[in-house]
Order: structure tokens, then C-alpha cells, then sequence
């Protein structure tokens, strides 16, 4: 029995580089980390992390969670209909169209292939190809779809929480008074890659060479599935780590929440329906509120009278290396007080072997920070700052 499942495990690993999202998402990734450093350097003449950023962090926390939600749901006896795992797919690709990426969080793309189950089976609709995918399904498989749901929500949030905060990308926006501001922003891509049983032999249908092994009576398919997970945020009123691991804290409730409403639909099938609209509604309102919140208070990343704040760090620079962080404001540099970007570049030329920085952290306390400099050393140590209106305004000219 261990060996058979090895095989399938084996089997249905190789499967995932048959799955189009599997390559969707790097193409998607890739194109986010370009269009990120175009921006990026419009804004500064600099950008923070290399195109391939956001590619790095498609996979690593992503293959683990998938990992544990695999065992979680194989050992449970989780089974979702192939039905499912079609919609999901098409959804992806569908929402995916609309540029927004938050739309390709799992609540959107496997709360509509939920609903299009219903929809399509309440109509007898016919599908080319996958004609019988969708003729025996009944109320009996809407606790699993949504169970998968809520296991997919709560990886959403960890994902957020954990990954999310990495890598924010600091951008300029204009204020409602038209002044130049600064924001975070945050767009990643996450592959949730996830093992799931099929029951019965549906796979074999257009497939013929699909492994089906059986439990009992009972006939199964391993299908490794490549779950996509969108997340979007700027972030302008807030430091981007505070926001951020909000936002994720917020959707990790939604999942549990969820989780325990889906597994009374065991019992109440229908109510699994009622669940589902709670995820996506739930899902869309976190969305909502914070960015709400966030519109309501003052800009974060804005010019100060008592300093320069720091809205980007670029890695690997000495500011990195010094340990300077996004949202504290240097005040003096090298016994000069700084009050624009001029004067911060010609304090910094006083002594080219080294420097000294008064800062102000983001609880307000004054701290020193100082370095030796050395040759090839970015010449303003690798911080980027909110310019000023005249600067902003011949950038994006």
C-alpha cells in the first residue's frame, strides 16, 4: 500500500509541469518585477530589489504550506470533483485578464468555480471535452469544495502575513492638494501547489494514461494542483510591515471562520452555499475597510520640516548595511541638519571615508548610526526619499 502511494505521489508530482497556471504564474511574475522597476526608476533613478524579486518569491513558503495542506487533506479524505479543479483553472486565467491581481486570491477563483458547479449542474450544461465531469455531481460534494476553500483562505493570509511585508516597492503619488507624496506597494504572485484526490476514474475520460488507484471500493486520482494566489495592497497612511501583517492577521480570521462554517455543511450541504458567499463577501470587505482606513489617514511618506524621510532602501547599500529602516527620518549627517535632498548630498560630501547619521526611528527616539565609505559606495547611500514637487513633477513629464 506505501509503495502504491509513493508511485502516485511520484506520478502526480510530475503531473504539476503539465498544469498551464504552473507557467502562467512565472510569466505573470515576471512581467509584475519589470513593470515594478520601470516605475521604480522613473520615480528615483533607482530601483530596490532586481526584476527576478518577485519570481524568487513565487515558490519557497508556498511549497510548504501546499505540502502541509496536502497531508491535512489526504489524511482528512478530503475529495474534490475534477469539475472543480477545471473552474478553478479557467477562473484564474479569467481574472487574471482584469489586471487586478487581487481578484486571483483562491476566494475568487474557487468561490466562482463553486458557484459555476451549481450553475452548470442545476442547468445540465455541456462541456466539450469534459462532457461527464459535470453529470453525476451532487449536494454531497459542496462541504469539500468549500473546506478546500477556507484551507486555501487560511493559506492566503499566511502567506500575506510571512511573505507579504518583503520586498514592498516605494512609489510617488500625488496627494489631493497635488503635492508629491510617498506610498508602498505590494503585488505578488504565490503558487500554493496542493495534492488532492479525485474520486472516481473521471480523469481517465480525456486521459487515458492517468493513474487511478483505489481505497476500498472506492476509486481515486492523485492530481497535484498548482493553486494561484494574488495579493495586491498600497499602503500610504501606515508603516508597509503594520499594514501588511493587518491585512494578514485579518484574512487568517476569514479562514478559520470559514473552516468551522464549512464543516457543518457535512451535515447541511446547502449551507455550504451560504458559506461560501461569507468567504468571498468577507474576503472583499478586509480588502475594502483597509483601504479605507488607510485613505483616512495622513500621509505617512511625506516631506518633514525636522528631517528626510527614508520611503526605500535599496539592498546591499550602505544604508542597508547600517541598518537603517523605511519610515525612520534622518535629521543630521555628519553634524549637518538636513532639510532636503541638496543639502543631505552635500553633508555627505564632508567626509567621503565616512559618515554619521542622527535619526529619528519610527517611535520617534533619536538614535546614531555611522560607517566607514568606501569606493564604489552609492553615493547617497542607497536611500530613497519622497522628492520634492518640482523634482516629481519633470519625472513624470
Amino acid at each position: 500500500m506505501v509503495q502504491i502511494w509513493l508511485i502516485e505521489l511520484l506520478k502526480g508530482t510530475g503531473k504539476l509541469f503539465l498544469h498551464p497556471v504552473f507557467y502562467y504564474l512565472i510569466f505573470l511574475s515576471g512581467i509584475l518585477g519589470v513593470s515594478r522597476v520601470k516605475r521604480e526608476r522613473k520615480n528615483f533613478h533607482n530601483r530596490t530589489f532586481d526584476a527576478y524579486y518577485e519570481l524568487r518569491q513565487l515558490f519557497p513558503l508556498g511549497l510548504i504550506l501546499g505540502l502541509v495542506l496536502s497531508v491535512a487533506a489526504v489524511l482528512a479524505g478530503l475529495t474534490v470533483p475534477f469539475a472543480a479543479i477545471l473552474l478553478t483553472a479557467g477562473f484564474t486565467f479569467l481574472w487574471s485578464l482584469t489586471t487586478n491581481i487581487r481578484l486571483m486570491s483562491p476566494v475568487y477563483t474557487v468561490g466562482a468555480a463553486f458557484f459555476g458547479i451549481i450553475i452548470i449542474a442545476e442547468y445540465n450544461w455541456s462541456i466539450p471535452v469534459f462532457k461527464g465531469l459535470f453529470k453525476d455531481i451532487d449536494e454531497k460534494i459542496y462541504p469539500s469544495v468549500v473546506i478546500l476553500l477556507a484551507l486555501l483562505l487560511l493559506a492566503e493570509g499566511i502567506l500575506i502575513l510571512k511573505n507579504g511585508t518583503k520586498g514592498t516597492s516605494p512609489k510617488l503619488v500625488k496627494s489631493r492638494r497635488g503635492q508629491s507624496v510617498g506610498a508602498h506597494e505590494v503585488k505578488r504572485f504565490w503558487l500554493l501547489p496542493m495534492f488532492l484526490l479525485i474520486p472516481g476514474k473521471v480523469l481517465t475520460m480525456p486521459f487515458e494514461w492517468w493513474p487511478v488507484f483505489h481505497i476500498g471500493m472506492e476509486s481515486y486520482s492523485l492530481i497535484l494542483v498548482p493553486f494561484a494566489v494574488g495579493f495586491s495592497q498600497q499602503i500610504q497612511g501606515m508603516l508597509p510591515r503594520q499594514a501588511i501583517q493587518l491585512h494578514g492577521r485579518r484574512v487568517i480570521t476569514l479562514g478559520i471562520l470559514v473552516l468551522i462554517l464549512a464543516v457543518i455543511g457535512y451535515w447541511y450541504p446547502l449551507v455550504s452555499i451560504i458559506v461560501a458567499a461569507v468567504a468571498i463577501i468577507g474576503r472583499e470587505m478586509i480588502s475594502l475597510t483597509l483601504r479605507l482606513k488607510d485613505d483616512n489617514l495622513p500621509f505617512y511618506f511625506s516631506k518633514k520640516n525636522n528631517g528626510l524621510m527614508i520611503i526605500g532602501i535599496i539592498p546591499e547599500s550602505p544604508a542597508h548595511k547600517m541598518g537603517l529602516q523605511v519610515g525612520e527620518l534622518i535629521s543630521k549627517i555628519n553634524g549637518v541638519k538636513i532639510t532636503d535632498e541638496q543639502v543631505f548630498y552635500e553633508a555627505l560630501q564632508k567626509n567621503r571615508a565616512h559618515c554619521k547619521l542622527e535619526v529619528l526611528d519610527i517611535n520617534g527616539e533619536v538614535r546614531f548610526v555611522q560607517r566607514a565609505l568606501y569606493e564604489g559606495d552609492h553615493y547617497e547611500l542607497g536611500i530613497l526619499f519622497v522628492q520634492d514637487q518640482r523634482k516629481f513633477v519633470e519625472e513624470i513629464s
